[in-house]
């Protein structure tokens, strides 16, 4: 089956906080999010294991464990819950910096295109400004041209840092994307 992009009529998605009833659907946006945006990237038996249930645990503890961890989802009426993304402070070697970091940011696959993206970035990039974080980072597979391309239009630019990411034991290359924050109006 191809995924065919929702019709440009489609409600506009609303954005708001994750709850617990969401796991199901969050993980289900996830893994497919994955298995679509990922295909060719990385290995596909990676891909193929993904469950929708064990992500879906990952998701509730993740949920009900993570402080300063904003978890999103995007919705439209009459369809659910159709993306998610997560953020919080960056991460790095254990610390948590100033800088702000977008953990993740997916949509169902024919959902791309629609604005949902586009809507849960408005909102990442609000929360984290909010946050007072100074600026807003995100780690992206090197090779995934079209999630390059929807960074660059919100505004992120790729600073130079590239890390391997371990799949099965293999090395996926990513690199860094940045975007300065602009602080929310005083009171």
């Amino acid at each position: 089956m191809i995924d065919q992009p929702a019709p440009a009529h489609a409600p506009v998605p609303y954005v708001r906080d994750m709850t617990l009833a969401d796991c199901e659907a969050v993980a289900t946006v996830r893994v497919r999010g994955w298995q679509s945006a990922y295909a060719g990237l990385m290995p596909q038996a990676h891909l193929d294991a993904m469950d929708i249930a064990e992500d879906a645990a990952v998701r509730r503890r993740h949920l009900t464990s993570q402080n300063g961890v904003a978890n999103i989802v995007a919705e439209r009426p009459g369809t659910g819950v159709v993306g998610w993304a997560a953020l919080g402070p960056y991460r790095e070697e254990g610390r948590r910096l100033a800088r702000g970091e977008l953990y993740a940011i997916y949509v169902l696959p024919e959902q791309t295109g629609t604005g949902v993206g586009r809507a849960l970035m408005t909102e990442a990039l609000a929360r984290a400004a909010a946050a007072g974080h100074p600026d807003l980072a995100l780690w992206v597979l090197k090779e995934n041209a079209p999630a390059r391309r929807f960074y660059e239009r919100a505004g992120f630019h790729a600073d130079g840092a590239e890390e391997p990411f371990d799949v099965d034991g293999i090395a996926v290359p990513e690199v860094r994307y940045v975007r300065t924050l602009t602080p929310p109006p005083a009171g």
